[in-house]
C-alpha cells in the first residue's frame, strides 16, 4: 500500500485509452505499448523519482474494457458490431446497476450479439487467484491477476453500519516509503481504470449476493488506499472515482462523499483534485511532522516537503468544505514521542480552523523490517496530546493485520488457503 494508510476503520473518512485503436482487428504499435510509468507530475528527476520493480518493462495496456470507454467510444463500438444506440443503455444498467459483467445472461439483449459484445465491451480484466478471509469472514482479501501476469490486491471490510473496500491503482508503488510492504516491491505499471473500476464491481456483486459474513448488502464506501500511489495514475483514478460515483446508469451510485483518495503528498495530483469539484475525501499519509524526519519516512517530502503538502491539503479543505484526513503511522521510538505529537498540533492549527481529522495508526509488520510498532502507552500520549491542542484525532482499528491486509502490508504474495 504505497501510501501507508489504513483503510481499516474508514468511516472517517494511467490514463485510460490514449493510443488505443478502435477497430476490432488492427494491431497496436509499438507506442501503444509505452507504459504510463506513474512518475509524479513534475518532471522524473531532480529529489525524487519513482522507485521502479525489476518487472518495469515495455507491457502491452490492458484489454479496453467498457468501464474504460467514454459515451462516444461505445456508441462507435456498438455501431461497429451492428447493434442499435439503445443497447449502450442496456449493457450500462447491466454493469452499473446489476454489477453483471456476463452478457451470456442479459435476457434483454439479442443473443445472436452476445458473444461479440462480451468480447468487446467486458474482457475479463482480473482474475482471482486467492482468497484470505479474517475477523470471522468480516474481512475479505483478494489476490487479483491482471492480464499481464501481474498482481494487485483488493480488501473487503464489512462493518455493521457500512461496508468498504479498499482498492489499488498501480501494481506494486514507486513511492520507496521503507516501511510498507508495497513501496519494497517498486512500481510495475500503472492500472487501467477498467481494472480499478472492476474490484469495484466484483466487490459489490459479492455483498448483494451475500457471500461476505452478515448476509446481503451494499458497497457503501470506496477508499484508494491499496497498492499504488493513486496521484501516480491521475487519470485513470478520475476516470474510476466518476464511475463509482455518478448514479446509473452512468456509474455505481456510491456517494463521492464516501469515496478516498489518499496520496503520500504528490502537491500537483492535490492541486488537481481541488479543481475537480468532486466532494471526495482527501487523505495526506504523513506520517512525520517535520521534514527532516518526513525525508527519512516518506522519500517524496524531498520533492514536496511538508508546507507545500499541508498548503495544498488545506487548499482542499478551503475549495470542499470537506475535512482531511492526516494519516499518521506511530512507529516505536521514530515518529511516536511527545515532542512529534506537539510539533504536528502546532503544524495543522497553523492554519486556525478544524480542518483535519488525525488518523494515528498502529504500524503493522512487515516481514524483515526493522520499523515496528509503537508501545501502546506512547499511542494513548500521542493521542491525549493531539486532543489537549484541539486536534480532532482518532486512534485507527487495524483491519486483516493477521492475513496481511493491513495498512503497509499489501505485498501480492501468493498465499495458499490453508
Amino acid at each position: 500500500m504505497s501510501s501507508s494508510d489504513a483503510y481499516a476503520h474508514s468511516q472517517n473518512l494511467g490514463s485510460v485509452g490514449k493510443g488505443r485503436d478502435g477497430g476490432l482487428t488492427k494491431r497496436r504499435t509499438t507506442q501503444d505499448h509505452e507504459p504510463e510509468s506513474g512518475i509524479t507530475p513534475g518532471g522524473s528527476d531532480g529529489a525524487f523519482r519513482d522507485v521502479l520493480s525489476k518487472d518495469h518493462a515495455r507491457r502491452g495496456k490492458p484489454p479496453l474494457h467498457f468501464a474504460d470507454m467514454d459515451s462516444q467510444e461505445r456508441l462507435d463500438k456498438t455501431e461497429e458490431i451492428g447493434l442499435p444506440k439503445y443497447r449502450v443503455r442496456q449493457l450500462a444498467n447491466h454493469y452499473f446497476q446489476h454489477h453483471d459483467a456476463d452478457v451470456s445472461g442479459f435476457s434483454d439483449f439479442p443473443v445472436s450479439a452476445r458473444e461479440q459484445a462480451q468480447e468487446i465491451f467486458f474482457p475479463q480484466l482480473i482474475h482471482e487467484v486467492t482468497r484470505q478471509v479474517a475477523d470471522g469472514g468480516a474481512t475479505v482479501k483478494t489476490l487479483w491477476q491482471l492480464f499481464d501476469g501481474a498482481r494487485i490486491e483488493s480488501v473487503l471490510m464489512r462493518y455493521p453500519n457500512r461496508a468498504t473496500l479498499c482498492i489499488s491503482s498501480q501494481v506494486g508503488c514507486g513511492m520507496g516509503c521503507p516501511f510498507c510492504a508495497t513501496g519494497k516491491l517498486g512500481l510495475t505499471r500503472n492500472m487501467s481504470a477498467g481494472e480499478i473500476v472492476e474490484q469495484v464491481r466484483v466487490a459489490a456483486d459479492a455483498l448483494e449476493r451475500g457471500e461476505i459474513a452478515g448476509g446481503p448488502g451494499r458497497l457503501s464506501n470506496v477508499v484508494f488506499m491499496g497498492m499504488g500511489e493513486p496521484m501516480g495514475n491521475y487519470k485513470a483514478v478520475m476516470k474510476a472515482v466518476r464511475e463509482i460515483s455518478s448514479m446509473p446508469p452512468e456509474g455505481f451510485g456510491i456517494s463521492a462523499r464516501n469515496i478516498t483518495v489518499s496520496t503520500v503528498g504528490v502537491v500537483p495530483g492535490i492541486k488537481k483534485l481541488t479543481n475537480e469539484g468532486i466532494p471526495v475525501r482527501l487523505a495526506v499519509s504523513l506520517h512525520a511532522p517535520s521534514d527532516k524526519l518526513r525525508d527519512e519516512l516518506v522519500p517524496m517530502n524531498r520533492r514536496f516537503n511538508t508546507t507545500q503538502v499541508l498548503d495544498a491539503a488545506h487548499d482542499y479543505y478551503v475549495a470542499s468544505k470537506r475535512r482531511v484526513s492526516i494519516e499518521y503511522a506511530l512507529m516505536r521510538g521514530i515518529n511516536d514521542q511527545a515532542e512529534h505529537a506537539t510539533l504536528l498540533a502546532k503544524r495543522l492549527n497553523h492554519y486556525g480552523d478544524d480542518w483535519a481529522h488525525v488518523n494515528p495508526i498502529p504500524l503493522n509488520p512487515i516481514e524483515g523490517s526493522r520499523w515496528t510498532a509503537s508501545k501502546p502507552e506512547d499511542e494513548r500520549r500521542f493521542l491525549d496530546i493531539l486532543h489537549s491542542h484541539g486536534i480532532t484525532a482518532t486512534l485507527r482499528d487495524t483491519r486483516g493485520s493477521d492475513i496481511d491486509g493491513a495498512c503497509g502490508q499489501l505485498a501480492a504474495k501468493n498465499v495458499l488457503p490453508s
